[in-house]
């Protein structure tokens, strides 16, 4: 005879195996395509107070903090965009927030949550740079376009994949001649003869300007 407690007992334990799909696909470790093997280099959950200038780099005096267990960025101060605004260098004058990642291997993966908020795309931003001005992935409304070293070589997707104002998962591996981008399960891989990682040591994050950007759980291995 089944009880009201044995109904009790079985509604729970339906509960906890419903949800143990879910917390193993949290917890699991990200599994690169591109490599046989990866290194971890760092990773950061932001948990504490302080940024680890070993690894980041503020640009364009933009002001970056870590609240609330996210490294966040906005524009920098008036005076600091005036005085750029002045001396004829507006372009760098700190409108937009912008950090470079640094350490980053020939070959890598980098997985991680983040977020541009603005009220909309501006024309080239926001960005990431795998290499400083070498691979440059430039987010629009309605597509999303690879500008190797400026002018070399550019490859146009056209479909948004990295919506504004809200969280996504972002994996983004590298290796001689692929790029592959996955954000929020939709991916993208990018083929060229013209990608390579030799040199370079650095993820650049832009964002729009008046906007602000934010990074969380981020990891950053060394493919093999």
């Amino acid at each position: 005879m089944i009880t009201h407690f044995s109904l009790v007992r079985l509604s729970l334990a339906l509960a906890v195996l419903s949800l143990t799909p879910q917390l193993r696909a949290g917890s699991a470790e990200y599994q690169s395509e591109l490599f046989k093997k990866t290194k971890l280099v760092y990773e950061d959950t932001f948990d504490g107070t302080t940024i680890n200038t070993n690894f980041w780099e503020i640009r364009q005096r933009s002001t970056w903090a870590i609240k609330d267990g996210v490294l966040t960025g906005s524009q920098s101060s008036k005076e600091f965009q005036e005085r750029k605004i002045a001396s004829g260098d507006k372009a760098h004058a700190g409108f937009k927030p912008v950090i470079w990642l640094k350490q980053v291997p020939e070959n890598f993966v980098c997985t991680l949550r983040m977020r541009y908020d603005a009220k909309a795309y501006h024309p080239r931003f926001p960005l990431l740079d795998l290499g400083h001005h070498i691979h440059t992935l430039t987010f629009a409304e309605k597509a999303t376009t690879l500008t190797i070293r400026k002018d070399v070589e550019t490859i146009k997707v056209e479909e948004q994949f990295l919506p504004l104002n809200q969280w996504v998962d972002v994996a983004i591996e590298l290796k001689k001649g692929s790029i592959l981008l996955k954000i929020d399960g939709k991916k993208h891989l990018f083929t060229s003869s013209k990608i390579d990682g030799a040199g370079q040591h650095q993820i650049d994050f832009k964002g729009v300007d008046f906007g602000s950007c934010q990074i969380d759980r981020i990891k950053l291995w060394e493919g093999r």
